[in-house]
């Protein structure tokens, strides 16, 4: 397993004064060096305890290629992708999957004329919708709107992008395999329905539970006497993925709990933190920018602020 890059030893930060706080973390692999980062800048050790799988594959690659070359059949063909008025991502990992396929596309799939397609993408992962990704999608910039949500959840993006009209908006989202399917991606097409949207849902990755062995050092450092001082979930299949886990080893969330009795669960926004409670894992903190990864991080160091200055 590929680990995120490893940091000195951490060096607390003014505003914080915990030391030597362990901070378990369990993005996949395409998040995880940025909030390990994120972690080690306040002072804190992170502890990567990756529960799932998130990756493309020749399948799913191939499925987007169904919506970016020519349609057979027809005198002037044009991509199916000319057929949609919006394309609306919900991760960074969609955004680099439909790059990927992009880039081994002949011809941008957009014609230089015709109407304007928005993309939309959340947070900080519109930055990723660079002018290289807007010149692999069509050779006229001008046919390509870019759309970041004020508010960075599916909800968000759904009401960004206005009422449908009977418009076709293509969504590539997650194919969940091992897990059960968190209910964020089949309400945010029903959402998109319900503002007179067409949703067309594209699997352009997969989402796949590690194994086993995923909580081992989250099972290992919680049979120590200091444990771990929080734990921090990005996303509702991470969560699933721990808890799947866990019962490998015989354990429950709250077993974990009752071994670290001081740590403390942070959800990466409201949509993480309901699909955590949902699944019956109680979460303390929950950051409210949950634009990037900045907001759960300086979440854990307001709540730690907050009971030192309750306990001094």
């Amino acid at each position: 397993m590929q680990h995120p890059p490893l940091f000195p030893s951490p060096v607390p930060s003014p505003e914080n004064s915990r030391r030597n706080c362990v901070i378990a973390f369990t993005t996949p692999q395409n998040y995880a060096p940025r909030l390990s980062e994120l972690i080690h800048l306040k002072g804190w050790t992170p502890l990567w305890c990756p529960t799932v799988i998130v990756e493309s594959t020749q399948q799913t690659i191939s499925s987007i290629h169904h919506y970016l070359n020519p349609q057979a059949g027809i005198d002037e063909p044009n991509s199916f992708l000319e057929e949609f008025s919006a394309l609306a991502f919900t991760s960074k990992t969609g955004i680099t999957a439909f790059s990927q396929a992009l880039s081994i596309n002949p011809t941008p799939p957009l014609t230089p004329n015709g109407e304007i397609l928005t993309i939309a993408a959340l947070g900080n992962d519109a930055e990723l919708l660079d002018r290289e990704f807007i010149r692999k999608m069509c050779e006229n910039p001008e046919r390509i709107r870019v759309l970041v949500p004020s508010i960075a959840t599916p909800s968000g993006l759904v009401e960004a992008l206005g009422l449908g009209q009977g418009r076709k908006v293509l969504c590539p989202v997650p194919l969940v395999i091992g897990l059960n399917e968190p209910p964020v991606v089949p309400k945010f097409l029903e959402d998109l329905s319900k503002r007179g949207w067409i949703p067309v849902r594209l699997d352009a990755y997969e989402t796949r539970w590690a194994g086993a062995k995923c909580a081992e050092d989250v099972v290992i450092k919680s049979e120590e006497e200091c444990g771990f001082d929080a734990i921090v979930f990005t996303s509702t299949g991470e969560v699933e993925g721990l808890l799947k886990s866990l019962e490998e080893f015989g354990l429950d969330w709250s077993m974990v709990r009752r071994r670290c009795p001081r740590m403390v669960a942070a959800a990466h926004g409201p949509v993480t933190a309901a699909g955590a409670e949902s699944l019956g894992v109680g979460i303390d903190v929950v950051s409210s920018n949950f634009g990037s990864f900045n907001g759960v991080v300086d979440a854990l160091a307001h709540k730690w602020k907050s009971l030192e200055n309750q306990e001094s």
